[in-house]
């Protein structure tokens, strides 16, 4: 098996890829967009609105919850999910600068 050798690399840098990584399917950012128009907790009908299996959709939440970027309960037989709101300032916190361009992107320099 290879080795990730993420010990190599700063906190910081783990953190950027582990949140990149949660982000790094069309269904998570549709589910994200999704949670973000509610504006409130919803349930299961992710499954209907993606049109992927319910284990699918399943494990895509998983990903986004491990990653700290939504939260969920339980009520009954119904799962509720919402944006977590501290996940989400440090995905803004974390990615942020690194999007919000180097000096290079504002000068008219081109790299090659």
């Amino acid at each position: 098996m290879a080795s990730s050798k993420t010990e190599l690399f700063s906190s910081e840098q783990n953190e950027m890829a582990k949140l990149a990584k949660a982000l790094a399917h069309p269904a998570r950012i549709a589910i994200l967009e999704r949670l973000i128009s509610a504006n409130a907790c919803i349930t299961s009908d992710l499954v209907e609105e993606l049109g992927l299996a319910q284990a699918t959709v399943s494990q895509h939440l998983k990903a986004l919850k491990e990653a700290g970027l939504i939260q969920g309960n339980i009520e009954g037989v119904r799962r509720n999910y919402c944006i977590n709101k501290a996940g989400w300032k440090k995905l803004q916190n974390t990615l942020g600068p690194l999007i919000a361009g180097p000096e290079l992107l504002n000068s008219d320099k081109n790299c090659c």
